[in-house]
């Protein structure tokens, strides 16, 4: 077992307890009364969700692990020549509760590189698809594509045991998050670049390895994207993607299937697909 690994499953079973006391010693106090209008509005404004990685306040803006954005910009180590920081630390802080160190930045980085390789069935997979196909929609199918390597599915099916089922989904979500910058960078060049893909460098950062991918190869674009997949890292679990990917992994679907649920729900027009939108409008103002 790696060393992230064995401290992760240290800190998840100390959380574990806690949790269990928690339910055990407070689980008929009433926490909060909802009206009709929330209820009919999908739960809207209903906090009905433990979570502890992240908080959006409405005024406060999101901390991470009680973090604010500004701290996180100056506290996890940072790419060299870099003012922002990796969004690996931010993985970290997330995992384990605690800012890491340069050399477990590093170790992580060189372990999502080892985890990237994508199978040839997944992008055959991509290609069978209208190349007019809207990324998100090729994005949710490659997931999928991927979920014939879940080691939680392989598992499970052998009998494996409740106490277990950490581990397995562990291994699916950090070998799905190392593969994520190549799928979704093959994607875009594919509907956005004539299939123009470029090769992956092992020697570059999570971040700046998907910059490169994308066709960006500038320093400036590398640290724009390292701050933007930071921002972007939790969302308290609380909008509809992040909802989403709970709800599905509650029925012990695998990391895969839960995230291409997620991708689904992010998709639609009152969610990701509002950037989008934005996008469209921001091009036509400026045309205007």
């Amino acid at each position: 077992m790696s060393y992230l690994k064995a401290k992760f499953a240290a800190k998840a079973a100390s959380v574990f307890q806690q949790y269990k006391e928690l339910v055990k010693t407070y689980g008929d106090v009433v926490v909060d009364t909802v009206t009709v209008s929330q209820v009919a509005g999908g739960m809207r404004d209903i906090t009905s969700l433990l979570t502890e990685t992240s908080l959006l306040d409405a005024q406060e803006g999101i901390r991470f692990r009680g973090y604010s954005i500004p701290e996180l910009r100056q506290l996890p180590p940072k790419a060299p020549n870099c003012d922002e920081p990796l969004p690996e630390g931010l993985f970290l802080l997330m995992l384990l509760d605690e800012i890491p160190t340069e050399q477990e930045v590093n170790d992580l980085s060189r372990e999502w590189a080892s985890r990237s390789e994508i199978p040839a069935h997944v992008f055959d997979v991509i290609e069978t698809l209208p190349i007019d196909t809207h990324p998100m929609t090729q994005f949710s199918i490659a997931i999928m594509a991927l979920q014939t390597d879940s080691v939680f599915a392989r598992r499970y099916a052998e009998g494996m045991p409740k106490d277990q089922y950490w581990d397995a989904t562990y291994e699916d979500a950090m070998n799905l998050i190392a593969k994520l910058p190549r799928l979704a960078a093959y994607i875009y060049r594919r509907s956005f670049h004539q299939s123009q893909h470029i090769a992956p460098d092992p020697n570059l950062d999570w971040a700046a390895n998907f910059a490169q991918m994308l066709g960006y190869e500038s320093d400036d674009f590398k640290s724009l994207i390292r701050l933007y997949l930071t921002l972007h890292a939790d969302h308290e679990g609380g909008n509809a993607s992040a909802h989403t990917c709970i709800l599905v992994g509650s029925t012990l679907a695998d990391a895969y299937q839960s995230f291409a649920a997620a991708m689904n729900a992010l998709a639609g027009p009152l969610h990701g697909l509002a950037n989008q939108e934005v996008v469209k409008w921001a091009r036509e103002m400026l045309k205007n």
